[in-house]
């Protein structure tokens, strides 16, 4: 793999994690459209750690106040906003977690061009439905529910071209959060959920060691980490203002544009 490749997988990595059009959706299309060999699964860890630094960078204090609060939950009981917010956030992986060990294999079966494609238009579709709801409560303001249905959505991100920030904003908003209350939730939801990809990554790493290119791979983790620093700032900078619709847009004309090449 060169540094250009490796260059825009990182940033398509990059841009695409945290907006509602599903990354892993992208990086298994690069390969098929422009007939570049699989970059396979230790480049994608690479740029999930980018993307991983850049979220956690961005939410840095949120993420600081949440985890000093979960602990302290533990210590004295305390259930202040942020306590039950990192609770909200634990409960919600729960399903993606246990999704992930029941059907990882299963879910290679569905990495095809036709898969995406509906689940891009589909899911789509869902998002903009959603969107018409315009909620208006806050990220602390989320419940027991709320956390049941986000987490069960985010388990259905296993099949590619759902997009998990997607399905997971298009859950929030569902439910009545606001778009950047849902979006906030879906960027913390991302944290655990790359911590525990991460770790299996590294077990199959430890029980199947090779030589990797580590510095295109270190190459790879800064251009997937500014890129996706970038986009988580300007999304939730824009997405009261110009709401899903234009995600929604992209997603439906993806899966035509898919239809059209692989029926």
């Amino acid at each position: 793999m060169s540094y250009l490749h490796a260059f825009w997988l990182a940033l398509v990595q990059g841009l695409t994690e945290f907006l509602p059009i599903s990354s892993s959706a992208h990086l298994i299309l690069m390969p098929h459209l422009f007939d570049w060999p699989d970059q396979g699964l230790y480049f994608d860890v690479a740029t999930n750690t980018g993307t991983l630094l850049a979220v956690l960078l961005y939410l840095r204090q949120e993420v600081r106040e949440l985890l000093l609060a979960w602990l302290g939950s533990f210590r004295n009981g305390a259930t202040n906003r942020d306590a039950r917010l990192a609770w909200a956030v634990v409960w919600a992986t729960v399903p993606v977690g246990a999704a992930g060990l029941l059907a990882a294999s299963h879910a290679e079966l569905l990495r095809t061009p036709l898969v995406i494609a509906t689940t891009s238009i589909g899911f789509g579709l869902l998002l903009w439905i959603a969107d018409r709801s315009r909620g208006r409560r806050s990220v602390y303001e989320i419940r027991a529910a709320d956390v049941v249905v986000i987490g069960c959505a985010q388990a259905l991100a296993l099949i590619p071209g759902t997009s998990r920030s997607g399905i997971t904003m298009t859950a929030g908003v569902f439910r009545g959060l606001s778009r950047q209350s849902a979006a906030r939730f879906s960027f913390l939801l991302a944290i655990p959920v790359s911590l525990l990809a991460g770790g299996l990554d590294l077990v199959h790493f430890i029980t199947h060691p090779q030589a990797l290119p580590w510095g295109i791979f270190g190459f790879a983790v800064l251009v997937a980490f500014i890129s996706g620093y970038a986009c988580i700032a300007l999304f939730l900078r824009l997405i009261e203002r110009i709401g899903f619709t234009p995600f929604v847009i992209y997603r439906v004309a993806l899966g035509a544009v898919l239809l059209l090449l692989y029926l």
